[in-house]
């Protein structure tokens, strides 16, 4: 909606290790540096057993209730487990499309009285779509929290609109992708290292889709979508705030348990095939100065209690990336950016980048901003050769101490924040983890040893499973 992002994934608080600040890494890795702090590790926060409340309604709904007095306000959220990997090639879009459209009214709502009424309360609404989820959320005074329930039952159930509504409203999506994607080099860039990156995944598709699907699509496809995807037992309502548990549960129940349950497709997204070899990619466009991005298949976190070698090495790929990029005083950085000798600076920015968790397959990135005068496979190679280093020499405890460190007081200050409170909970449910997963995860996280960390380095930088692309100044016409 106002502020959906179909470019970033959303992933943070715990299961996101994209760290760094480098321009490209945030405008197309998608995750901003959280505040990092040093010194003695936080405690672990923990959800208490009191305090959460869980129910899951006759329907299916899951109703996640986290109270949280500090203020009189109250934030919902409504998770649903679908998203772009679950489109077709040709529907490519329909799941960021159909998150717009759900703000066009119903039978007893008019378009755009959904927010009005919320902007009525005091609140306000938005909306986002992923990769690997749709989320709709409010924040009003607690007091008005079952109101802003109803109205949100009622377009889950009742979401209508006409074909020339949906035409109206692909014409804002198309400009949107124009202002996201095609008039920004970096978006575009990152969107073509995608698609070289992946072959038949989902994943390889942008968010928002190709603009030849934004022209095609039908209201037909949009409300088959709609139809196979939005029911009760392939949701979460997560609500925080200062709000009693069973009161929530109770409204949860008159506004959505009647809703029938449907039968979900099967999700049988596309197999990526292994990749046996370097994939490369040269990328001209309208940039002062050139960027570097490196991508290699790893494997992913499925599960928080999954004990198998490739969990290990998760977890020691998320140690990994903090080290190579965690701080401003992290390798990378000192390496390439912040340089004893002023003359042998080689960028202006670096990142690394790891997303612990995700329904589909996953990428260790790491990039840099190129400064004039050097070329980009200098800067390439000294990408490499930091992660080779590593693999040579291995890490010190003390650098393996720091990054833990600032993921625990990542998970203290995210406790600040009803909203990241609500958002924590849902992604975790949408991954099926336990919702305390963020301190099962900092607790697994030291068993990682130096060697650990040295080990994946080892095995999982060559270039049978690298993806390597130049974002570079486009040639002046002859």
């Amino acid at each position: 909606m106002k502020e959906s992002n179909p470019i970033r994934p959303h992933r943070r608080i715990g299961i996101c290790i994209r760290l760094g600040a480098a321009a490209l890494a945030t405008a197309v890795i998608g995750c901003l540096p959280p505040a990092w702090a040093a010194g003695a590790a936080p405690t672990a926060p923990t959800v208490q057993p009191t305090r959460l409340h869980t129910a899951t309604l006759s329907n299916g709904l899951t109703v996640i209730v986290q109270p949280d007095r500090r203020a009189p306000t109250a934030v919902m959220m409504l998770w649903l487990r679908v998203g772009a990997m679950d489109e077709s090639d040709r529907e490519a879009g329909v799941a960021h499309v159909l998150e717009h459209m759900m703000f066009k009214g119903t039978p007893r709502l008019a378009e755009g009285e959904y927010s009005r009424r919320v902007a009525a309360m005091g609140g306000r609404d938005n909306a986002f779509t992923s990769r690997d989820v749709t989320v709709y959320h409010v924040q009003v005074p607690a007091d008005a929290l079952r109101e802003a329930m109803a109205l949100e039952a009622e377009r889950f159930a009742h979401n209508a609109w006409t074909a020339e509504t949906l035409q109206r409203e692909l014409a804002v999506i198309r400009e949107e992708r124009r202002q996201r994607i095609e008039d920004e080099p970096q978006a575009r860039f990152y969107e073509q290292f995608m698609a070289t990156a992946l072959l038949a995944h989902p994943y390889r598709r942008p968010v928002i889709g190709w603009m030849a699907n934004l022209e095609a699509l039908n209201a037909a496809t949009v409300r088959g979508f709609y139809q196979r995807w939005y029911a009760p037992n392939n949701a979460a309502l997560v609500v925080v705030g200062d709000v009693q548990p069973q009161q929530v549960v109770a409204w949860a129940q008159q506004t959505f348990g009647a809703l029938p349950v449907r039968v979900l497709p099967a999700r049988v997204p596309e197999a990526e095939p292994p990749q046996r070899g370097l994939r490369r990619l040269q990328w001209h466009d309208r940039v002062r100065h050139a960027s570097v991005l490196l991508g290699w298949r790893v494997p992913r976190l499925r599960h928080t209690d999954d004990a198998s070698p490739e969990a290990h090495d998760a977890l020691a790929l998320a140690l990994l990336a903090g080290v190579l990029d965690g701080h401003s005083a992290a390798r990378l950085e000192r390496t390439l950016v912040r340089t004893a000798d002023p003359s042998a600076r080689l960028a202006d920015a670096v990142s690394a980048g790891y997303d612990l968790a995700a329904r589909g397959p996953t990428l260790f990135m790491v990039s840099a901003t190129v400064r004039p005068g050097v070329a980009p496979q200098q800067v390439e190679q000294a990408l490499r050769a930091e992660i080779e280093r590593i693999a040579r020499e291995g890490v010190s405890p003390a650098e393996l101490d720091r990054v833990r460190n600032q993921w625990a007081a990542q998970q203290v200050f995210a406790l600040d924040s009803p909203f990241a409170q609500a958002r924590e909970l849902g992604e975790h449910w949408s991954l099926q983890w336990p919702l305390d997963a963020s301190a099962r995860l900092l607790q697994r996280m030291q068993t990682i040893t130096p060697d650990d960390v040295q080990r994946v380095a080892q095995r999982y930088f060559g270039d049978a499973t690298l993806t390597a692309g130049w974002l570079l100044p486009q040639e002046e016409p002859r």
